[in-house]
């Protein structure tokens, strides 16, 4: 019989939050999702007080600062959300004995290459935003505490703001629309990835006597541009605007985007069975 778990979520109002939720309901596990409003977690003793009074097995970290532009002008915010507050939950977890299960990002490698990238690669981040999010992975791994780290990339879903959602309001509005084509990675739907999230929990050897950290990547399968993105998304609700490929340079951002996250998984497929 399997193991029943307490697990704290942590950005639970966003896409990877919600669709935990969703999922929830089947689940034979107690949940506490929380976001800004019931837990500061940019406060070390609000987080301290709350696993003090709610004691947990798991904390799965989905709240990020994910505004990539802003990101660069609004640096201390982002380093804030994506680092110090990862070392509050860290403490937290060590405070109840709790795993912890941090979700990440493929902007964490700078994209300069033409093959997957493994979760033994070097990080070598080019915007504020990767910046940030590897040194919250760098603070969980120099860590005392067992955690997993899990990097994904594109996320959609019916939940918050995505690129499917733009591109459904733009297809109906527009006759025709340009979308980037030389940044190439694997869109991945959410509520794949919380599903996985609940595979590795019940996978879990959680009363090792010595704290491990393991990263994985988790995708879906495949590889798209956005342009291939779009094409699909128009294509599969039958829209007939048209997508005009362009570079990237035509969309000039704060910002630089990586033009190639695709991810190597065997490590999930391998260790955790998952496909």
């Amino acid at each position: 019989m399997a193991n029943k778990y307490k697990i704290l979520v942590t950005g639970a109002n966003g896409q990877l939050g919600s669709e935990l939720k969703y999922l929830s309901k089947n689940s034979t596990h107690q949940f506490i999702f929380t976001d800004i409003e019931d837990l500061d977690i940019t406060k070390l003793g609000v987080i301290e007080d709350f696993v003090e009074q709610n004691p947990v097995n798991f904390i799965i970290n989905c709240a990020a600062y994910t505004a990539v532009d802003k990101a660069e002008s609004d640096r201390d915010a982002a380093f804030l959300l994506n680092a110090i507050s990862v070392d509050f939950l860290v403490d937290a977890a060590l405070k109840c004995n709790a795993t912890l299960i941090h979700i990440s990002t493929d902007y964490v490698f700078d994209g300069q290459r033409n093959s997957p990238y493994d979760e033994e690669d070097v990080a070598i981040p080019n915007s504020m935003y990767g910046e940030t999010k590897n040194e919250g992975e760098k603070l969980i791994l120099y860590s005392d505490i067992n955690a997993v780290i899990i990097r994904t990339s594109w996320l959609y879903s019916t939940f918050g703001n995505n690129f499917v959602k733009t591109m459904l309001r733009l297809g109906n509005e527009k006759d025709e629309i340009n979308v980037v084509f030389d940044q190439v990675g694997t869109p991945t739907y959410a509520r794949d990835l919380a599903a996985a999230i609940l595979v590795i929990i019940d996978k879990l050897d959680i009363d090792k006597e010595k704290p491990t950290q393991e990263i994985y990547h988790f995708s879906n399968e495949g590889v798209a541009s956005w342009y291939d993105f779009a094409c699909e998304i128009f294509r599969q609700k039958a829209i007939s605007c048209k997508v005009n490929p362009v570079d990237s340079f035509m969309f000039p951002t704060p910002a630089k985007r990586p033009p190639f996250t695709v991810f190597r998984k065997q490590k999930k497929k391998k260790i955790l069975e998952l496909k």
